[in-house]
């Protein structure tokens, strides 16, 4: 059935993955991808990170990132758990993230998701790769967001 879980649990990212395992015609033109990301949703109440493994046309990997993960990360998209939703949500109304929305934009403006690491090889795949996790993250158009 549909799902409502918040964009900041595992079972979202882990629908998320499905979604992304069960359609690799959609990655295919943008070819494959070998990447450890991590995303950090800042909260009041405690971050929630999760840790996102990518290879070929798929995610591998979903898991909630503790410090060691975290530093395995290529990199990571840090940013408050409402710049995410807004983000989820403009991807629900439009069918994708679109202008300011998208994670290579919000990356470049810095102000309110950033794209962080501390290995510029893995930062390098954040300009290789961000279409394949944009459309990874563009997959939430098929799962029901309820909003937190």
């Amino acid at each position: 059935g549909p799902m409502s879980a918040g964009v900041d649990t595992i079972a979202f990212f882990d629908a998320l993955a499905d979604e992304m395992n069960a359609h690799a015609e959609r990655f295919t033109a943008l070819g494959e991808a070998e990447m450890i990301v991590v995303l950090v949703m800042g909260r009041s109440d405690g971050d929630f990170r999760v840790r996102l493994d990518f290879e070929s046309l798929g995610c591998s990997g979903v898991v909630e990132a503790d410090d060691a993960q975290v530093s395995v990360a290529d990199f990571r998209l840090e940013g408050p758990l409402d710049a995410w939703q807004a983000m989820f949500d403009d991807v629900a109304a439009n069918g994708h993230a679109t202008g300011p929305y998208t994670i290579n934009s919000l990356a470049l403006m810095g102000d309110r998701i950033c794209c962080q690491g501390d290995d510029p090889m893995g930062l390098d795949k954040f300009s290789r790769f961000n279409q394949t996790l944009q459309e990874f993250l563009d997959g939430a158009r098929h799962l029901a967001v309820g909003a937190s």
